[in-house]
This record gives C-alpha cells, structure tokens and sequence, in this order.
C-alpha cells in the first residue's frame, strides 16, 4: 500500500467534489470546528478558490481511494525577504490516520515549497490537538517562538535549507 499524492485540479469537477467531501469531513471532526461546511461554503468555495492566487492544494490516495487532502497559500516572510508556503487544511480520513498519509502530504507540501522558492512552511494547530503536533514535529515543524519571554505561538515553521 503506497500513498500517491496528486496535485489537485479543481476544474476536473470529480476532484472538487472529492475535496469539497473531504473537507467537510475535517469540518465534521471536533478539530475541524465539529459543524462541517456551512451551506454557503459547500456551494461556493470550489468556484471561488479556484480564483485565489498562490492556491496550492493535493488529493492523497490509498488503493484507488482519495482519503486525504492538503490545502497550502503562498504567502511572505518579511524577515527573510522571500516567500513562504502556509498549510491551512490538511485532512486524513478518520478510519486512515495514522497510515503515514499525512507525513506524504506534508512531504508534498515541502517539495511545492522548495519549487516555489520558499524560505519556509508555516501551520496552525490547536493546542490539545496532540496527534497532529506529533506528525508535524515527525516532520521536522517546531514551535515558533520570537522571544521566549513572549511565548509559543500557535504557528508552527520548518525551515528549508538552501538545496
């Protein structure tokens, strides 16, 4: 069983239903908010992100069947002077975690980075969220801290050596 990780084409529309399922699905967890997509999101949100420069997203695929996504936003590190990608959503399906999935979809993301020209990649996670920062910090993340007397934020980096 081998993970393939697969650039998402949100003009193919059976990829945007499959993400727009997988993403309520993160929605409907408890650390996705515990709701799902609201109405108005599961009508407009593929047509409108289509739109949205420095979208980077993938689909995660296991025996035929997409059970994860990653969604990333290009974005600036002032103090580096160079850009940097942001992980907003990364979703495995429950009954899928911890299968390495999403260790692929972060090595995904860190390889669309590298392309880019990124100084580094950046996430948000919730502070009782154990599991996800156990993937993240397998994956090289650690906690962003600008002056220890001001604390961790909840923003987490992994910077990319020049290759």
């Amino acid at each position: 069983m081998t993970v393939k990780v697969v650039p998402l084409d949100l003009h193919d529309l059976a990829q945007a239903e499959i993400w727009l399922g997988l993403l309520d699905h993160y929605a409907q967890d408890p650390m996705g908010g515990g709701d799902g997509l609201s109405d108005y999101a599961k009508l407009n949100l593929v047509r409108t992100i289509r739109e949205v420069p420095g979208f980077h997203g993938a689909l995660a695929w296991l025996d035929g069947q997409a059970v994860g996504l990653i969604d990333c936003f290009a974005g600036f590190s002032t103090f580096a002077a160079l850009p940097l990608l942001n992980v907003h959503d990364i979703v495995v399906l429950k009954g899928r975690r911890g299968q390495g999935i999403g260790q692929a979809l972060l090595a995904w993301a860190e390889q669309r980075a590298r392309q880019l020209g990124c100084c580094k990649l950046t996430l948000e996670v919730l502070s009782n969220n154990t599991r996800a920062m156990a993937s993240y910090q397998q994956a090289g993340y650690a906690p962003y801290v600008l002056d220890p007397a001001a604390g961790n934020a909840l923003l987490m980096q992994k910077i990319l050596p020049e290759a």
